[in-house]
């Protein structure tokens, strides 16, 4: 059999097995049967050895031209494959995205970020601005400036968090007002909201750390009748206008005259109730009128200007917001629990 037989043998070979080929492991077996090193067309070009010169070269350029044409074959069959394969993998893999999803867990802000984002809102409508300090702030700032001497209570190792003689965990935010003071001339008119820091046991309504928002505002002729409206309108905005305020004599070093502030309490409207323990009122922030030495401290003129300056427990306003009646149940954390105060 000449070589051109030969070849056209392999050659129906190969095109009888690329119709019954189905996929494509069995098409390499059939590259390899036929291209590899001990394939058919391989053994043919191993066997021109025995041709004679004048043979040779025809024969290896008929075999060439045959593994042209295989590879070419084998190499378009591999593509079909190929394309056959990946639209079954896109048809396994399709998504329906006209379909509902369940959708992952979204977040919420902290019922104390609410609050605060809330009364900032209420307070700058006001005409307030927002005003930061440190954490870890100088005695200096923390009592000195606010008229709390040497001999207070609130300086006791056992309320303050001391980190040497002169620096201190802020008590309270009320630092902030000092430092306003020292930087800016009148009218000033502040809110100062943050974390501080006391010495207390955890319990059901005390932590060592917890949010306070003073309020600062000094100018010519600010009277207490400033300090009351100004307060009226705060707690109208976060309890309704049913809300009523009520003021009662009490003693802050940094203000004079001091007042605490009640509220109506907002779950039974007055008229008494476990909430307020019977009084129809809820005590919710301290209050008062600028104490002139502390303006003298500050480098304000106590003869030309007054103020007022009042100071609100965050988690108070929450938990009476919310009718949460255990603190901690705001720091622990529970998903659970936090995803209540969900804003949508």
């Amino acid at each position: 059999m000449d070589m051109k037989e030969q070849i056209a043998q392999i050659r129906a070979h190969v095109t009888e097995e690329m119709r019954a080929l189905d996929g494509t492991q069995a098409l390499e077996s059939l590259r390899v049967k036929v291209l590899g090193k001990k394939g058919e067309l391989t053994a043919l070009l191993r066997g021109m050895g025995q041709l004679s010169p004048e043979e040779r070269p025809q024969a290896g350029q008929l075999i060439n031209q045959a593994r042209e044409e295989f590879t070419a074959l084998l190499d378009e069959k591999q593509r079909e494959f190929k394309a056959i394969e990946q639209e079954a993998a896109l048809h396994r893999e399709a998504i329906d995205v006209t379909q509902p999803c369940a959708l992952p867990p979204r977040g919420s802000a902290h019922p104390i970020t609410l609050c605060m984002n809330e009364m900032v809102d209420c307070f700058t409508g006001m005409g307030f601005e927002v005003v930061e300090g440190p954490e870890v702030e100088l005695d200096h700032y923390n009592f000195e400036l606010m008229n709390i001497p040497k001999n207070h209570p609130a300086r006791d190792a056992q309320d303050t968090f001391y980190i040497d003689d002169n620096v201190v965990l802020r008590t309270h935010t009320s630092p902030m007002q000092a430092r306003t003071m020292l930087t800016r001339k009148p009218p000033i008119r502040v809110i100062c909201p943050g974390r501080v820091y006391r010495a207390d046991e955890v319990d059901a309504s005390h932590s060592p750390v917890f949010h306070q928002m003073e309020g600062l505002v000094i100018d010519e002729d600010v009277t207490m009748a400033d300090l009351k409206g100004t307060l009226d309108t705060f707690a109208k905005a976060l309890y309704g206008d049913d809300v009523t305020t009520r003021f009662r004599p009490s003693f802050f070093p940094f203000t004079e005259p001091s007042a605490e502030v009640d509220l109506t309490c907002v779950n039974c409207h007055g008229k008494g109730c476990r909430v307020c323990k019977g009084t129809g009122w809820i005590e919710v922030l301290g209050a008062g009128m600028v104490n002139p030495k502390v303006l003298d401290m500050c480098g304000i003129d106590s003869k030309k200007y007054r103020g007022f300056a009042f100071g609100v427990g965050l988690e108070r306003i929450v938990m009476l917001r919310y009718g949460i009646t255990d603190m901690r149940a705001l720091y622990e954390g529970d998903v659970r629990f936090l995803s209540q105060f969900r804003e949508d």
